[in-house]
Parts: C-alpha cells; structure tokens; sequence
C-alpha cells in the first residue's frame, strides 16, 4: 500500500462529494452494492472475485458497511491498487 498522505481540505471535500455520490441511499456509508456500483465506476477491470475480499479490507471495524473515514484511509493509501 502507499503511503499515508495527507490531503488538504479541498482534496476532502472532493473525495466526500464521491462519497456521498456513491451512497446511493445517503445513510451515511457504502454498502456492498453501492461499493461495486462504484468498483463498477472507478475500476471496471477488477474481477468479481475480488469485491469481496476489497470491501472487507476497507471495511475495518467490520459492521458490513463502509464509513466516510474509512472511504478517507482507502482513497489515501491509493484506492488504484486495488
């Protein structure tokens, strides 16, 4: 994984304005579906066999749904890699 870097406030506000894009019902995270809309989006090459095993990676407190300041640390260590 990359580095952690730090974004400045105007790099937040574009990657909460993805966030909120992305999830779809607005309750504040990403769910399984809404994360392969967005893998669908920003990554159409990744293999199905793969979602899963992403979104738990993100997933760190393992509630079944991604939050905004897990969404932050993904985008920050460089999303693409996935």
């Amino acid at each position: 994984m990359a580095q952690d870097k730090q974004l400045t406030a105007e790099q937040i506000a574009e990657v909460r304005s993805d966030f909120d894009f992305f999830d779809r019902d607005k309750d504040g995270s990403i769910d399984m579906q809404e994360f392969i809309e967005l893998l669908t989006v920003l990554s159409p090459k990744t293999k199905a066999s793969h979602v899963q095993d992403g979104f738990s990676l993100i997933d760190t407190n393992n509630d079944g749904a991604i939050d905004f300041e897990e969404f932050l640390e993904w985008w920050k260590e460089g999303w693409w890699e996935y």
